[in-house]
Order: C-alpha cells, then sequence, then structure tokens
C-alpha cells in the first residue's frame, strides 16, 4: 500500500464508511445523480471531494483513490478537466451565500455533453441556493445525463431543495454519527484547553467535558465542535461571563468593558460567544439544561427576566442588518454593552 493511499483511508470519516462501502460496491451502477446532505460539521463536504476524486482516479486501489495517477495530481492542484464545481458566492460583509443562478448551471451543459474517455463529475456545492431558475435548468440535465456523467450535490438543507430535484437523485445523508464517534474523533485531535487567564472560582475541568460542551453547541456535529474548541472565543468565555457580571454589578464603565472586549476577541466572535451564553441563560430561566455547564451562568441570568434575554438575544440577530448599512462594529457593540449593563433590578 501507498503512503498516498494509506493517507486517503485515513483521511475517511469513521461515520462515512457505510455510506462509502455502499457507493464504491454499487460502482457503476451509482446513478447520475447523487446528494450527500447533513447537519453543517459532519463533513460531507470532504467526503464528495473524495469520492469525486475516486470515481475520476484512473488506477483506484479498491476502497481508495491511488493519489499519483494524472487525475489525482489534477485533483491535487484543483486544476482536473473532467471536474465541474459550481458553488454560490459567499458576501463576508452579510455573511451569507448568494443565489446559485441559471447562468452557473448553463454553463455546465456542454461540460456532461461532451464525449471524453472517463468519467465526468460535477460538485454543486450548498445546492439548497439553488434559484429557481437554476434548479429548473439543473432538473432537465438530471432527466437527460451524458454518458458516465456524475452529478454530486452537497447540502446543509436538503429539504430546501424542489422535490422534483430531490426524487431524481440518490439521497445518502452523512450526519448519522453516535456520541462515541464524535468522541472518539476528537479525542484524537490536538485541542486546546480551557481559559487560563480566567480568574474563576470553579474547578478545572478536563478535556472530556470541554469535549462534550462543544459538541453541544455544534449540534453533535464534531467537525464544527472542533472548530469552536480552537477558537479564541471558547477559551475566553468565564473570563467574558466574569467581567460581564462585574459590569452589571457596578453598572459602571460601559464603554471601558465595550473597548477592552473589542480587543480582546474578534467582532463576530463576540457576537457568537454572546448568542450562545443568551441561549443558555434562557434555558436556565425555563428550567431547561444548559450546554455550557462549565461557566457560572446562574450568577448571571440572575439579573436578567425572560422578557429581556429575549430582547438582547432580538437585538444580537439584528445585528446582520446593521453591519450592511455600514454601521461600525465598535458602535454596534457599544449600544449592545449598554443593553448588557442596563438590568432592571425589581
Amino acid at each position: 500500500m501507498t503512503t498516498a493511499q494509506s493517507d486517503k483511508i485515513q483521511a475517511l470519516l469513521p461515520w462515512h464508511t457505510v455510506v462509502w462501502q455502499r457507493l464504491v460496491e454499487r460502482f457503476p451502477n451509482i446513478g447520475h445523480g447523487l446528494l450527500f446532505y447533513g447537519k453543517e460539521g459532519c463533513g460531507k463536504q470532504q467526503f464528495a471531494e473524495q469520492f469525486a476524486q475516486w470515481l475520476l482516479c484512473t488506477e483506484k486501489q479498491g476502497m481508495s483513490a491511488c493519489g499519483h495517477c494524472a487525475s489525482c495530481r489534477w485533483i491535487a492542484a484543483g486544476t482536473h478537466p473532467q471536474l465541474k464545481r459550481i458553488a454560490p458566492d459567499f458576501d463576508e460583509k452579510k455573511q451569507s451565500y448568494a443565489a446559485i443562478k441559471i447562468d452557473q448551471i448553463r454553463e455546465m451543459g456542454d461540460f456532461v455533453q461532451q464525449r471524453v474517455e472517463g468519467w465526468r463529475v460535477v460538485l454543486i456545492e450548498h445546492a439548497e441556493y439553488l434559484n429557481i431558475a437554476a434548479s429548473n435548468a439543473l432538473l432537465k440535465t438530471l432527466e437527460e445525463p451524458g454518458e458516465r456523467v456524475v452529478m454530486i450535490l452537497v447540502s446543509d438543507a436538503m429539504l430546501k431543495l424542489p422535490a422534483t430535484i430531490r426524487s431524481r437523485v440518490q439521497q445518502y445523508a452523512l450526519d448519522r454519527i453516535s456520541s462515541d464517534q464524535a468522541e472518539a474523533y476528537l479525542a484524537k485531535q490536538t485541542i486546546v484547553g480551557a481559559d487560563d487567564n480566567a480568574q474563576s472560582q470553579i474547578a478545572p475541568i478536563d478535556q472530556n467535558q470541554l469535549t462534550s460542551i462543544a459538541l453541544s453547541l455544534a449540534a453533535e456535529m464534531p467537525l464544527k465542535a472542533e472548530q469552536i474548541l480552537q477558537t479564541e472565543w471558547f477559551r475566553q468565555r468565564q473570563s467574558f461571563v466574569d467581567a460581564w457580571i462585574d459590569l452589571v454589578n457596578k453598572k459602571a464603565y460601559p464603554m471601558l468593558f465595550s473597548t477592552q472586549w473589542s480587543k480582546q476577541l474578534d467582532f463576530r466572535e463576540l457576537l457568537i460567544m454572546l448568542r450562545y451564553l443568551i441561549q443558555d441563560c434562557i434555558a436556565l430561566k425555563l428550567q431547561q439544561p444548559v450546554k455550557q455547564t462549565d461557566l457560572q451562568l446562574d450568577k448571571l441570568e440572575k439579573f436578567y427576566s425572560l422578557q429581556q434575554l429575549f430582547a438582547i438575544y432580538t437585538q444580537i440577530n439584528k445585528i446582520n442588518g446593521m453591519l450592511l448599512q455600514n454601521v461600525q462594529t465598535q458602535l454596534i457593540f457599544d449600544e449592545l454593552t449598554v443593553q448588557l449593563m442596563n438590568v432592571d433590578f425589581t
């Protein structure tokens, strides 16, 4: 077995092996339309990339692409002539994807009809962003595919795809992950620990608890949990909660709080952290389980009514719209800090 082959086998995520084996065993009778779907962080895009490489590999080694043929080298270089990628543009300002338009789908018309040796693969990322015209154009291609063409759709939200498209592709869920698989995967990764600088009175927690918390925040998806564990905001949560409690208790120096934390964390990290914290405070108010069991949130949520917590959460959700109006992030966080501090103690 070559090193490249070994690497390919190791790269296949453990919860994907059943689907992978099913597809490989059916080859070449796999159908011309495949839909790989699942929650964010299940690795479906990685799976789609691996399977596209396996389809195009000219020296397949059983369950793996060889990693060294011309096709595999083209894949590695991102220049394979028989792989067509279609994806929506990502708007950094809006932090969202634009629609996949009909022109993008029409561009693959000649590609799927050309006659060449070997297979051709169309990889459509975030397929739920197909607009109506693009969906209709794709539907026609699915109904009349070229010979040895496989169209792979990848989606976070497969139910947003038109039923007509879903009915013409084979669907494979890639987020069926057991707790043991998720925990075992994360245990093998290099994970950053808790906030070493937090002046907290709670006892240090172990890596297993951090992993469990991250998985809970990530809807039990290991790749997203891995990203969370490596973020700065995850390490800073208790320090932020302590400073927030101090802000509410003293009801003073909100601009100092705002400025210090704007320097500590990226603005979007602050929003992500705040959203999770408010969600857990709301859960406490409703006497439901919290996700961040390592934090002293009971000391924080007591200052707020349920109505106030929902108001803060609503304000956080409005911020993307404010950014589109070119409101400065520091001004936004200044105003949010005042809202965090302005608590009715009655």
